[in-house]
């Protein structure tokens, strides 16, 4: 590999349990088989099944907490510095790059805006470490991974909007594509109880709340109200404020169709399959991978304004956009409108070939572009 460009990609935590974490593990494992790159990773943990990627420990100071971040920006400078590197990709806070992917939002907005809580020293710390990547550290691209994420980022900071490029998260199509939906759905119907002629309205979550239980539970108790002749059944999998949800499923009159699933990450896929409705209602999220999840297994998706994965949601074509996420109404509207079959699965398919646009591959290659333009070599 003598003739390749030397990579240098920096991450804590890279192929662990988080969607940034994935995210570089997935992308970092395609580029490098690219003979024309030689990559490196500077992790303090890592998952890995990438033979052609080098691994270099970085130590982290996890006590006191607000030096956690810092100290491993500072350790992979020191360590960087020590190597020659014709491109560092960061999808993280370092103390310089050429190219920053940026996971979330600005880590003061994040804090304000979303988590509605003051800044604490570990907060300052994050902040301070990310204002030198972006400000003083020359960095060259930055990049978001939805619209809404871009328009947080240069919120937050005097940067020049041509430096920054908006790539979304992929998705791995085949392991959708290798099930058997009719199986899935004999199986996963009837772990639960629900009948194969029943419409499965599927959520899947870590949090309730901030992910939009309660405007979606609303609109089903609506939905069924005008269309009192259809099975509907909202299948939530994931974990939140069970009681507080079960509570007021009883009190909306759809307590006996709404089934609490739990945790299930190795049936997800299979869940999906099995479903024939997908809705995310989230107060905010950078992009939500569950709404391409879901668009891998040909399911038509209903998301609010607030979800940054609404950048591949075509209105009516592969799913629906609900701009006001309190408009029980409206939301109710267009899941009435995907009891239709025939509508259904017209969108289903367009949703599939929307997550076929976006496999790893395709995002890959969108990344290697940047690094050739980079690197002042044609591609």
């Amino acid at each position: 590999m003598s003739d390749a460009h030397k990579i240098a990609v920096a991450i804590p935590k890279y192929g662990l349990v988080g969607g940034a974490e994935h995210f570089a593990a997935e992308l970092t494992r395609r580029i490098a088989l690219n003979p024309r790159y030689d990559i490196h990773v500077f992790a303090n943990r890592w998952s890995s099944n990438s033979p052609r990627v080098t691994f270099h420990k970085v130590p982290v100071i996890n006590f006191p907490k607000f030096l956690t971040t810092v100290s491993f920006a500072h350790f992979t400078k020191n360590k960087m510095t020590r190597m020659k590197f014709d491109l560092i990709h960061a999808h993280d806070r370092i103390f310089g790059a050429d190219i920053y992917t940026m996971h979330g939002i600005p880590h003061r907005l994040w804090i304000h805006e979303v988590r509605k809580k003051n800044m604490s020293l570990n907060d300052h710390a994050t902040e301070w470490a990310e204002k030198i990547l972006i400000e003083r550290s020359g960095c060259r691209r930055f990049i978001s991974v939805s619209t809404l994420a871009q328009e947080k980022f240069l919120q937050a900071y005097n940067i020049n909007a041509e430096s920054t490029r908006v790539i979304h998260p992929g998705i791995d199509v085949e392991t959708f594509r290798s099930l058997d939906r009719e199986l899935c759905r004999r199986e996963i119907r009837s772990l639960w109880g629900i009948g194969q002629a029943d419409i499965v309205i599927l959520f899947v979550s870590m949090n309730f709340d901030i992910k939009g239980l309660d405007p979606l539970m609303a609109a089903v108790a609506k939905t069924k109200l005008n269309c009192p002749e259809g099975k509907i059944r909202l299948l939530t999998v994931g974990k939140g404020e069970e009681k507080k949800y079960r509570r007021m499923a009883k009190s909306l009159g759809i307590d006996d169709d709404v089934i609490f699933a739990g945790v299930h990450r190795e049936k997800l896929e299979s869940i999906y399959m099995a479903s024939d409705i997908f809705s995310i209602l989230s107060k905010f999220d950078t992009f939500g991978i569950t709404v391409l999840e879901a668009m891998a297994a040909a399911l038509p998706v209903v998301v609010s304004g607030n979800v940054g994965a609404k950048d591949i949601v075509k209105q009516g074509i592969n799913g629906f956009v609900i701009e006001d996420r309190t408009d029980i109404g409206a939301i109710s509207e267009k899941i009435g409108l995907l009891l239709n079959r025939e509508m259904r699965m017209r969108m289903g398919e367009a949703a599939y070939e929307t997550a076929m646009n976006n496999s790893w591959e395709a995002v890959a290659k969108k990344y290697e572009l940047i690094y050739d333009e980079l690197l002042g070599r044609p591609s």
